[in-house]
């Protein structure tokens, strides 16, 4: 008994170090929300915390989306945390759908965290 819970506290530091964390932010026209939510569940990644009616500007080309009269449009963001592992295939993911609708606007940040 004794050496079963060794080995598996030895496991479980070795998953606490080894298994790493990604938060990645994304901000968005808030016409992609459907298919955004539909990207996370094709990717089986489940912890996220959205933003709705978000006001921004793009930093390349992007036009306002500040609600108002003459910039109607609204963005939204999320807080996506997922295994270091899946990171790669959500944000390839994320940037086909940006290259689909560039007009839209999507961006995305990603970096590492540790609890």
């Amino acid at each position: 008994m004794q050496r079963q819970r060794l080995r598996f506290l030895k496991n479980l530091r070795k998953l606490k170090f080894d298994n790493y964390m990604k938060a990645i932010f994304t901000t968005f026209n808030e016409a992609h929300y459907d298919a955004i939510l539909a990207i996370l569940e094709k990717t089986n990644i489940k912890g996220f915390t959205n933003w709705e009616q978000v006001r921004g500007r793009g930093s390349i080309n992007g036009e306002p989306h500040y609600g108002s009269h003459a910039w109607p449009t609204m963005n939204s963001s999320i807080l996506i945390f997922a295994p270091d592992a899946d990171v790669a295939d959500l944000r390839k993911r994320l940037l086909d759908l940006d290259s689909q609708f560039p007009a839209l606007g999507l961006r995305v940040f990603t970096w590492t965290v540790d609890e």
